[in-house]
């Protein structure tokens, strides 16, 4: 086969054969296919898309350019599970959602990223803690897995290695955008986890990653019909990222927040709802709890018995963190040293929200990324957040800032960030909708 043929085909809206996708990933991985035919690959897909079949094909060839975890050596007993998450402003649902699972019998093996731009990323939240190894070797992130029931870890270097490269290509090419290459990248990732079960949260509003609701709905869509085509049976959910998800913005803030989650000292509302949301969904699926009502219940029991704290804990010292961080976080997490509330300069009720704004507060601090080199301060960041709808007397949120200018700039952005009118805005769902694959 030659690539540009490939190219030629799917450039005049051709459909692909499964081979000619495995041939074109196997070369992506080995470098025998260029960057340029990468990129014109990328642009025609951007604009001419793909079947279901073609994308789940897509999917699987990636997925099998690398190691494809099996964990059937383990003897584990109950089913392997995980979720995704298109990302967000103050979206830390995997910290709470793989140790409660892992508390309901599921086994976690979640590969995670970093936040680039104004979403936050799982592995710069655990990164915060002292000593956790995000990347650790294949022995490691089996036992840890093996022992405690999760273990959240980055991409290693051999799993799915063409998703690598080609989102290298598409990232400095303008064709990020294109939901079959989105879907094909998120996806050759969570499978070469070795999962039997999959729930995929996709934002939507003005802190989310796609653009528009029936943007954001048609990755929701792509993505079950995809990976149940490619045999791991998938939910999605679209969820409401008009304001921030939890109550905090910034890495160690948020593991604060989700070790008072799992301890119950504080419980963010809109927060629970999408974690108990997915968890009851993957505890159904893989047939630990027949219904909605015994899945919650299950879920509500892990929590108050301090299963899932312990879980969370386990998997933090397993992976090289601290013993005691459940009990000490103060004593590991570091804290910025000016923490001060920002008030709005008029009265009434937070009408609306510019999230997006909200996170590239946290990220011109230092608490996220621009590029993907940059330094993360794990202190900085957002907390105690107000909810649409509540009045001004109180404050909008509390920046945590590493000097005053700093927290000047934060407050000001938080007060342009949001909208104040003379009455409430109509309360918003949290979950929009379930998508199932579409037979």
């Amino acid at each position: 086969m030659l690539p540009q043929e490939i190219i030629r085909k799917k450039r005049d809206g051709l459909a692909l054969t499964k081979q000619e996708i495995q041939f074109f990933a196997q070369g992506i991985a080995d470098h025998s296919i260029s960057e340029g035919q990468i990129a014109a690959f990328g642009m025609a897909v951007y604009f001419n898309g793909m079947s279901r079949e073609e994308a789940a094909d897509l999917t699987l060839a990636m997925r099998d350019t690398g190691d494809v975890l099996s964990w059937d050596a383990e003897n584990l007993d109950g089913p392997i599970i995980d979720k995704h998450s298109t990302g967000g402003v103050g979206d830390g649902v995997s910290l709470m959602l793989g140790p409660l699972l892992a508390a309901c019998g599921g086994y976690v093996p979640m590969i995670s990223g970093r936040g680039l731009g104004h979403t936050g990323g799982t592995l710069d939240k655990l990164d915060s803690i002292p000593g956790y190894q995000s990347t650790p070797d294949t022995d490691r992130f089996r036992k840890t897995v093996r022992d405690c029931g999760v273990a959240i870890i980055g991409q290693t270097g051999n799993l799915a290695p063409a998703d690598q490269r080609f989102y290298a290509t598409r990232d400095i090419t303008a064709t990020v955008e294109s939901i079959p290459l989105i879907t094909a990248s998120i996806l050759s990732k969570k499978l070469a986890a070795g999962l039997d079960y999959l729930v995929m949260d996709v934002k939507t509003g003005s802190g989310a990653f796609m653009p528009t609701h029936k943007d954001s709905r048609a990755l929701a869509q792509s993505i079950a019909d995809v990976a149940t085509a490619a045999g791991v049976r998938t939910t999605a959910f679209l969820t409401d990222m008009n304001q921030p998800l939890g109550s905090s913005a910034g890495n160690a803030i948020e593991v604060r927040e989700a070790i008072d989650f799992l301890t119950g000292k504080a419980q963010n509302l809109r927060l629970k709802e999408v974690v108990f949301t997915l968890c009851a969904e993957l505890l159904q699926l893989g047939k630990l709890a027949p219904d909605q009502s015994s899945a919650t219940a299950m879920l509500d029991k892990a929590l108050n018995s301090g299963q899932a704290a312990e879980s969370f804990g386990k998997m933090v010292h397993l992976l090289g963190g601290p013993s005691d961080l459940i009990e000490k976080s103060d004593n590991h997490l570091q804290s910025a040293p000016i923490i001060k509330p920002v008030f709005a300069e008029e009265s009434g009720y937070v009408s609306s929200m510019d999230t997006r704004q909200l996170g590239m507060a946290v990220v011109q601090m230092g608490g996220g990324r621009s590029r993907a080199e940059d330094a993360i301060d794990p202190a900085v960041g957002l907390s105690e957040f107000i909810v649409l709808g509540e009045k001004t007397d109180q404050a909008l949120a509390v920046v945590h800032a590493r000097t005053e200018t700093d927290w000047e700039t934060a407050a000001a952005t938080v007060r342009a960030a949001m909208t104040v009118s003379d009455s409430p805005p109509e309360p918003q769902a949290v979950i929009h909708e379930t998508l199932t694959a579409k037979s």
